[in-house]
């Protein structure tokens, strides 16, 4: 196998035709001045609008440019799976192909690499074009998953970040169905910084993350790092046991003081009943989330089908433990190269 690149730019696609030429070109244009070797990972995810053609046009005019066809559409964050499974740089960065994260700054990214973080992801200071709607619920989200997680996922963080080859090969000995790439990132560990970036409006097309598909992502995000919604159940039995002595005690009183024809009928205890029923449906919700995880997990069954690929000069093995692996491996072990050391230099 050839030497590795550099660099692995890794980006799920899902009907971007019109927005692929374009980022194919800023990130020409971001990564060649580095003068240092990179790929173009492209994952199809099952695109139908003509997507694929073009990412053939631009493996075919591009050796740098890699295609990975999935059978079917297997979703965003396994789409970003098999990008991080077949990529061979020294460092991997994930970014969607939609442009509302700017290519040109990767090369920010890759200066913090070379400082000697192993991730660093992109904190978005402002996001343009985007609902007070949407903004509001994404705020809201990030600052929960922080607070009721055991590790430390950043706010205001997307999947777009660059990790070194050591934290993805890590990555890709990860292989639960059900993923929150962001999270495992953080999880694994290692030294981590941030690069502020302005996020920009979608360009062509519409979000592949509607309101259904946020609020799937937001429990796969809740259920993979925390057990809180399952140890919330005993402090909300806790105060609801109390509530009832309380109205017990109250009620009593009330009967033996203005008489048994006081609450008289079944209104109240209906309400009640529902009220209680309301909240025994809601935590079989969340225990049935965590049971089809666990489900999900013991049919093991293959992340993704890949259907083909495209501009690859050499067969790859993305398999753990595979032998793109171990190369993946020497690959990360070797001496930076003299343009590097400069640049790891210069930065001290």
């Amino acid at each position: 196998m050839s030497d590795a690149p550099s660099y692995s730019i890794v980006a799920p696609v899902y009907n971007e035709a019109g927005n692929l030429r374009r980022f194919y070109a800023e990130v020409v244009e971001a990564l060649d001045p580095l003068n240092e070797a990179w790929e173009l990972l492209i994952v199809n995810d099952g695109s139908s609008d003509g997507s694929h053609a073009l990412m053939l046009e631009l493996a075919e005019r591009d050796s740098r440019v890699r295609v990975i066809s999935f059978a079917r559409n297997f979703g965003h964050q396994i789409a970003v799976t098999a990008g991080v499974d077949y990529a061979c740089g020294r460092a991997v960065i994930l970014i969607d192909a939609d442009l509302q994260d700017p290519p040109a700054v990767i090369p920010r990214l890759i200066a913090k690499w070379k400082e000697g973080y192993d991730v660093v992801y992109a904190v978005r200071s402002e996001r343009i074009g985007e609902s007070a709607l949407k903004k509001m619920t994404a705020k809201l989200f990030y600052r929960m998953i922080h607070r009721i997680t055991d590790i430390n996922i950043p706010v205001d963080t997307g999947d777009f970040r660059l990790m070194d080859q050591r934290v993805a090969r890590v990555l890709r000995q990860m292989r639960e169905h059900r993923r929150f790439i962001r999270g495992m990132t953080s999880w694994v560990g290692y030294k981590q910084t941030g690069v502020q970036y302005v996020r920009e409006r979608r360009v062509w097309g519409e979000t592949k993350y509607p309101l259904r598909k946020m609020i799937a992502f937001a429990l796969d995000a809740v259920t993979s790092f925390s057990f809180f919604p399952l140890q919330i159940m005993i402090y909300i039995s806790f105060i609801l046991a109390v509530l009832s002595l309380i109205v017990g005690v109250v009620i009593s009183a009330l009967r033996l003081t203005m008489g048994a024809e006081f609450f008289g009928g079944q209104a109240t205890t209906i309400v009640l009943l529902l009220l209680l029923s309301s909240f025994q449906l809601f935590f079989l919700f969340i225990i049935g989330q965590y049971v089809a995880r666990t489900y999900d997990e013991t049919r093991d069954r293959p992340l993704y089908v890949v259907a083909s690929t495209a501009g690859f000069a050499e067969a790859r093995d993305p398999r753990p433990g595979g032998a793109s692996d171990n190369y993946r491996r020497e690959a990360a072990e070797r001496p930076l190269a003299d343009s590097e050391s400069e640049a790891v230099q210069r930065a001290g």
